[in-house]
This record gives C-alpha cells, sequence and structure tokens, in this order.
C-alpha cells in the first residue's frame, strides 16, 4: 500500500515520538548520574532511534513524497525535516553501532572525569577560580594543563570517531562529515566560510588593538615581558571569555546573589515564566555530573530542563541567563504546532535568544533593575560595562574562528598534525602564544569535537540573531530589561511558529529583515 505525504508523516510521527523521548529520558540520566547502566541504556536508546531513521524503503518514500505537487505547507515542511533526519543514518548497521558507542563513551568519559592537581581530584569550577583569581604563575600553569588532562584521556578515541563520521559521510556521497552535517542542517558551506570571512575581517583589528592592551596589563600583574604570557595568564582554559583585567570584574557583584532568584527575576519581568523549567532542572555540581551546561526539551509537551554547575559568579550568572532563554524558547513554541515541527526553527536561533539573554549580566539597566546594584556602584562600573560587552562578544568571535576552522581542517584530514593545527589556530584568531615544547591533544580536551560536532558556527550565527534581536527589541520595545511586550514578541513572533519555518525565513520575518552582520558590526564599533 502507498502511503500518502500526509500518512507517511502521521506515521513516521508515531514511530519517532517514543524513541525521542526514551532517548531524552537516557540522556538526562547519563548526564546528571554517570554510570554503566545510564550509559548503557543512553546507547541503547540512541541506536534505536538511530536504527529507525535508517529504514531505506521510508527514505525512498519520502524522498518520492517531497515531490508530489500542490502540498499543505506544513506537511512539506514535516517532510524537509524527516528527510534531514533520516539522510544521515542511511548505514550499514555495524558502522551506526560503533557510531553510537563511540560517542557514547566518550561523553561518559567526560562526565566523570576529574583532573589532578597537587595529588587532588577537582572539578572544572576549582580550575576556574584559579584561573581567575590567583596571582601564582606556576600555579595558573598547573591548573590550566590540569584541564587539558581530559584530551590526553580521550584523544584518539576522538580522533577515530572522525574516521568513522567521515566513513559515514563518503557512504551517503559527502566529501566528509563536515560537509555532511552542514547540509542535512540547513547550512550552505559557501556562504559559512564567507562568514567567517567576514567576522575575521571585522574583528581582527579591532580584537589586536584589544588584546594588546590587556597583554599589557597582564604582563605587568604577572611581572614578565608580553612575550612570556602564555594561555594560562588568562582567566579561561580555552580563552572564550575575556579576563577581567581586559573588561570588567563582575564576580563581586554576584559572590552574595541568588542565581535562580536573579533568573527569575529576569524572566519575570518580561512576562515570561520560567519556573516549571527551573523546577526540573538540576543545578549543583557533583561527582558523576557533567560539568557543563544544557537545556533540553525532554517530551515537547512542556517537559523542559536545564543542567548547570552554579556558583555564584558572573561566568554562571550568564550561563543561567543563557540556558533558561533555551526553555523560554522551547515552552514558547504553540501547542497546535505539529508535533515534529514543536521545537526551535533551528540551532542557531535558539542560540542567538539564548545569547540575547546571556548578555544582559553586563547590561547597566539590568544590573539596575534586577540585580538592584546600589547606584554608586553602578556608576563606577558604567564606563567599563560598554567596553566590556564590546570585548566579549571580539574574544567570543574569534573563538568560533578557531573552532570552526578547527573543525573544517580535521574532518578533511584526521590524520594530520591536529595539535600543531590547533595551536597554529589559536596563535592566528587569538593571537594566544602556544606552551613551550608542548606536545599534547589539547584539541580533544573541547567536548563540543566529540560530542557535538559540526555546531559551532551556530554560535556564530547565534551572535548575530542575538544582535539582530536586541536591535528589533530596542526600536519595538524600548529595550528588553521589565518590558512585557520584548516578552510578548518574542513569544508571538520568534517562539510559535517553532520549525514551521525554516530558520532564515524566520529571522527575516520576525526582524523585518534577512540575517545580517550589520547590527553586531554596530555593536563592536
Amino acid at each position: 500500500m502507498i502511503r500518502t505525504p500526509e500518512q507517511l508523516v502521521a506515521d513516521l510521527e508515531t514511530l519517532l515520538r517514543p524513541l525521542e523521548l526514551e532517548l531524552a529520558e537516557a540522556w538526562w540520566e547519563s548526564n546528571t548520574q554517570s554510570s554503566p547502566a545510564a550509559d548503557a541504556r543512553r546507547s541503547a536508546a540512541d541506536l534505536a532511534r538511530r536504527d529507525a531513521l535508517s529504514d531505506a524503503d521510508v527514505f525512498a518514500e519520502l524522498r518520492a513524497a517531497r515531490e508530489v505537487a500542490g502540498l499543505d505547507p506544513l506537511v512539506r515542511r514535516q517532510l524537509d525535516v524527516l528527510f534531514d533526519a533520516f539522510a544521515p543514518n542511511q548505514l550499514a548497521d555495524d558502522l551506526r553501532r560503533r557510531l553510537v558507542e563511540g560517542e557514547t563513551a566518550i561523553e561518559a568519559a567526560f562526565n566523570t572525569f576529574r583532573g589532578e592537581l597537587g595529588g587532588e581530584r577537582v572539578d572544572d569550577n576549582t580550575i576556574f577560580e584559579i584561573l581567575r583569581t590567583s596571582d601564582d604563575s606556576e600555579l595558573r600553569r598547573r591548573a590550566w594543563e590540569t584541564s587539558k588532562q581530559i584530551g590526553a584521556e580521550v584523544g584518539e578515541q576522538v580522533r577515530e570517531l572522525a574516521r568513522l563520521r567521515n566513513e559515514a559521510a563518503r557512504a551517503l556521497g559527502y566529501r566528509d562529515h563536515f560537509a555532511l552535517a552542514l547540509a542535512t542542517g540547513e547550512m550552505d558551506e559557501d556562504r559559512l566560510l564567507a562568514t567567517l570571512d567576514e567576522v575575521d575581517r571585522d574583528t581582527a583589528t579591532p580584537f589586536a588593538e584589544w588584546k594588546t592592551a590587556v597583554d599589557t596589563t597582564l604582563a605587568a600583574r604577572f611581572g614578565c615581558d608580553v612575550d612570556e604570557l602564555r594561555p594560562w595568564h588568562l582567566d579561561e582554559p580555552f580563552f572564550q571569555d575575556p579576563p577581567a583585567s581586559g573588561a570588567v570584574d563582575l564576580d563581586p557583584v554576584f559572590a552574595e546573589r541568588d542565581l535562580e532568584a536573579l533568573t527569575l527575576r529576569t524572566y519575570d519581568g518580561i512576562g515570561l515564566d520560567v519556573r516549571p523549567v527551573l523546577e526540573r532542572s538540576d543545578l549543583h555540581a557533583r561527582d558523576g555530573k557533567s560539568q557543563h551546561a544544557f537545556c533540553i526539551d525532554m517530551d515537547r509537551e512542556g517537559d523542559v530542563r536545564v543542567l548547570c554547575n552554579v556558583q555564584p559568579n558572573e561566568r554562571w550568572a550568564d550561563t543561567m541567563l543563557h540556558e533558561l532563554g533555551h526553555g523560554i524558547y522551547d515552552r514558547g513554541v504553540r501547542p497546535d504546532v505539529p508535533w515534529l515541527l514543536r521545537g526551535a526553527a533551528h540551532a542557531l536561533t535558539t542560540e542567538g535568544v539564548a545569547m540575547l539573554f546571556g548578555r544582559l549580566v553586563r547590561d547597566p539597566e539590568w544590573l539596575a533593575n534586577v540585580v538592584e546594584l546600589p547606584a554608586n556602584e553602578l556608576d563606577v562600573l558604567i564606563p567599563r560595562l560598554t567596553e566590556a560587552r564590546r570585548a566579549a562578544l571580539l574574544v567570543f568571535a574569534r573563538w568560533v574562528l578557531v573552532v570552526t576552522h578547527f573543525e573544517h581542517a580535521f574532518y578533511a584530514d584526521p590524520e594530520s598534525d591536529l595539535d600543531t593545527l590547533w595551536w597554529d589556530l589559536v596563535e592566528r584568531y587569538q593571537l594566544v602564544r602556544r606552551p613551550d615544547d608542548r606536545s599534547a591533544p589539547d584539541w580533544a580536551s573541547k567536548i563540543h569535537l566529540a560530542v557535538v560536532p559540526v555546531y559551532y558556527q551556530n554560535y556564530l550565527y547565534g551572535e548575530l540573531v542575538a544582535s539582530q534581536l536586541d536591535a528589533t527589541l530596542r526600536a519595538r520595545a524600548g529595550g528588553i530589561v521589565d518590558r512585557p511586550e520584548a516578552g510578548r514578541f518574542l513569544v508571538e513572533e520568534f517562539f510559535a511558529p517553532g520549525a514551521t519555518l525554516r530558520w532564515d525565513h524566520l529571522v527575516e520575518q520576525a526582524t523585518g529583515e534577512p540575517l545580517t552582520a550589520a547590527h553586531l558590526a554596530r555593536q563592536l564599533a
């Protein structure tokens, strides 16, 4: 019996819905209480979903159904989404199984690993604290090296996983996994590479000028020459954020404050209730739990959760606002949107929303209204906040250039000297001198390369989306903080459609113009 496109979509929703739910539950368990049993459950759930998406006969049906003329737009959109989900899974059973097992094993290693410093096991928060506060260069060096120990632990596994991903991509007719991931993720590779070049051109000079000033300050702090500075003299292991000496130190602002309460207050101020998300979330560090942060929509029915490892500082204030931005997006999709489309239009649109809210930690209005910082303290900070926001954008943009160019080259040739390639890119884009005589897979200590491959470009586009949304909200609502009209705009114009629209169509419809780098460029000027 030949199914109509409508019946095909309905049948596949019935098939995939319980598989997605089980995978979400298993993935949450493996990240919050890692164990061999939890990891086995996650692996089995992931493989079951991929097995369902591997059906060649169904894939052929999808291909044919997309050619039917006069389809309802919602049906066509669901067919497109399903096609992109099935395409990467048209693989031999053994290869698909090895991919799942490899990914699960590496993520489990990250979740349970704690580096050793001075004979003691330490978590990421401890390392961040040393890099943020210590004036002891030798202690900082050892802490930084501890942050890279996981790279030596999993480096060869990550390389083998890249080989498997490339084998899968080539079996499907793609150059490599990088090309496959973009093609099945509604991204154009030529456009991406052109955007990377544009961002490089726009940020290279202002970043170099800013970095020169920061290096002078750091050299004075640590009593060394500028050319003696190394990665451990920065405040963060990967230089994803500017050091306090190159922006503004807001840690004292949050040292005695309840970040959960500040997050609630922020979203209450724009008329959005995040309590249902926080009630289901896991916010504090412990052994056996992922040390990172994420938001997950468990069932597309309202069960949205956040994982964090909160401490009262600027970094985690930003992260809480960021992750709850994902959460309000997931909960803001209209319930009548078809289940297959009941989520963010694209990873880059939900990253854009998350970044829009994460940026608030450096917003004077937010610090005044939400944090209730005394006027005399705020007056001291205000002159530096604009430069801090600019520095954060510059630093993160240059970091994204490192990761995205690395992945492009990584999948082009996983057998190359990746250790050297990584530091070549860090020196080029971040202007950070590599450690002397170091040969180690430092690149592999970045969890995204193994667990969320070919994702970082979404952060770059997310910054563009955040700047464009910010400009739109300032024009329509006068800003974001304590403006319910801003919350209504986001829900009605950006969240509600879910994935019924392609990401580029959604951005243009909501903001009145195609996605552009112009708004970000203005913020960097």
